[in-house]
């Protein structure tokens, strides 16, 4: 019933957008795009003449969601408990932070710049390092003292006109000896993955056929290559995916261009042994709506589930098959594979309830944010079936739950062990004192599940009463090959403190932690993280 504080709302006090009849009151222009459609009016972009010299005061900017906007290093974090000498390696996490107060008043939580941690972990110490991805937006916005980018991926309501407008926020993965920032709207970000230094926008040596780059790339865990894609691919509001394989070295193996049945959010997306799945939401996008100064993103009721099915290697664009449900919303992906009749089986986050509700249907309608549930249910695909209307799929696991992962050892492979976020308020969470602490624009989770899915026993670790949790990540135990053997690692929100923990959990006694690490610091909710072994090159 907690799940999400406070809606996000989309109307700006500091911008204004309307058509360009030439008196601009209250503000100055900073720039006047002409619109490429004929329909369309030309827009002025207004800004304040003075910088906002302090955060909105908005769910989002308060509380624990108070931009940090810090970058440094701490060694020799606070350890209670021990960690097990066999852990050696990196947790790298990232967090929309944004640095400066926003062009828009009630920017949502998604669009903050760009922040990655670091956690190193070796011989039973941690030390930490936090530091911004340097991107364009990042960079001009410090030199002119003030935030330039408009709504969330809308470019005609920019102050200024960008060339990779991304805020590279979402994810942050190691390949190739790099660390990749990635944002779903643009190429990666390459980083060093020592010193958290931006090396600069990566577009694989010029390979990258694609404006847009997915923050969920897949790795099988025999071949080591990345399975990748983008969607609105060759620019805002167009329909193209473009579907690519890249070997370890970094070249590209294969690329395949499809076109969508609706220009909707490809946030993840599942591979199996010889085949990839593209789980469409309902949130759609509308360039004219774009230039309007409206939302990238509006929920579709109309619109079915759609999920697109093409062979994974040697594939040709009138390859893919798309499948439909009745409408819902496709959340993260477990795990994908392959049964021994063909099937492709898909797990994946489904909710009948637009989980992002600050992006409603077109009259204002948005679930009441505490009724949204999440669950981790099961599809079962024919990929040679004529019929494509889906069957329901089987609940795998009742409660509230979400940021699902698992021993990538066993990605694209049928597997025994998920971790994830869960919502459970009878554990004992003290909602009424900690509720003027949690800020809002962010899901709540207060606890760590695993589910074994051939028992289909759940172990649940509450942190405690004060506490929430981040997504996790799988570290498996050193010279152990047994799935799910080793150890859960997350960032933990402490309300009563106002600072952030990692709790470290041995899978073979979950309910207990092996160790908490303090932070003398706050970290805001970020979206997703990997965890780095020592030996990886």
């Amino acid at each position: 019933m907690h799940k999400i504080r406070e809606r996000t709302g989309e109307r700006g006090a500091s911008l204004h957008v309307s058509p360009d009849r030439g008196n601009v009151q209250d503000g100055r222009v900073f720039r006047s795009p002409t619109m490429t459609s004929s329909t369309s009016p030309q827009t002025t972009v207004v800004m304040a003449a003075q910088a906002p010299t302090h955060f909105p005061d908005r769910p989002q900017f308060s509380g624990f969601m108070k931009p940090c906007r810090l970058e440094g290093e701490v060694s020799h974090l606070e350890v209670h408990g021990a960690i097990p000498d066999d852990i050696d390696g990196t947790f790298y996490r990232v967090m929309p932070d944004p640095q400066l107060p926003p062009f828009i008043q009630d920017d949502p939580w998604f669009n903050g710049d760009g922040s990655i941690s670091a956690f190193r972990i070796n011989d039973g110490k941690v030390s930490f390092k936090q530091k911004y991805v340097q991107t364009e937006k990042l960079k001009r916005e410090r030199e002119a003292k003030r935030a330039l980018l408009g709504k969330y991926r809308n470019k005609y309501t920019d102050a200024v006109e960008f060339k990779v407008r991304t805020t590279a926020n979402t994810n942050v993965i190691h390949f190739n000896g790099k660390l990749l920032a990635l944002k779903e709207d643009a190429p990666p970000y390459a980083l060093d993955p020592e010193t958290l230094e931006t090396l600069g926008l990566h577009t694989f040596d010029g390979q990258l056929p694609s404006l847009t780059f997915t923050a969920h790339p897949k790795f099988d865990p025999k071949t080591g290559e990345m399975i990748c894609f983008g969607y609105e691919a060759k620019g805002d509001g167009t329909p193209d995916v473009c579907y690519y394989r890249v070997a370890p070295d970094g070249k590209f193996l294969e690329v395949v261009w499809l076109v969508a049945p609706v220009v909707g959010m490809i946030h993840d997306f599942a591979v199996t042994e010889n085949f990839v799945l593209f789980p469409i939401m309902p949130q759609v996008c509308d360039l004219e709506r774009l230039k309007q100064g409206g939302e990238h993103w509006q929920w579709s009721p109309e619109t079915p589930f759609y999920v697109g099915v093409l062979p994974r290697t040697g594939a040709k664009p009138e390859d893919v098959k798309w499948f439909q449900y009745r409408n819902s919303f496709p959340g993260h992906v477990s795990n994908a594979f392959e049964d021994s009749s063909g099937n492709l089986i898909m797990d994946i986050a489904l909710s009948d309830k637009n989980v992002f509700f600050w992006w409603p249907d077109a009259q204002g309608n948005a679930p009441e944010p505490s009724s949204i549930v999440s669950q981790l249910k099961r599809f079962v695909i024919d990929p040679k079936s004529s019929n494509l209307h889906l069957a329901d799929p089987e609940v795998l696991q009742e409660d509230n739950s979400e940021f699902y992962r698992i021993d990538d050892r066993f990605a694209t492979q049928p597997y025994r062990h998920c971790f994830y976020d869960m919502l459970n308020p009878a554990l004992g969470t003290d909602f009424p004192g900690i509720a003027h602490q949690l800020g809002g624009g962010y899901p709540l989770y207060n606890s760590l599940g695993h589910l074994d899915l051939q028992t289909r026993k759940v172990e649940v670790y509450f942190p405690g009463r004060t506490h929430m949790v981040q997504e996790p990540v799988f570290i498996p135990r050193r010279g152990s090959g047994e799935e799910g053997d080793g150890y859960l690692l997350a960032l933990v929100n402490n309300y009563a403190t106002m600072s952030s923990e990692l709790h470290l959990l041995d899978t073979k006694n979950f309910t207990k932690a092996q160790a908490v690490i303090l932070l003398p610091v706050r970290l805001r909710q970020g979206l997703h993280g990997n965890w780095v072994d020592n030996d990886k090159p």
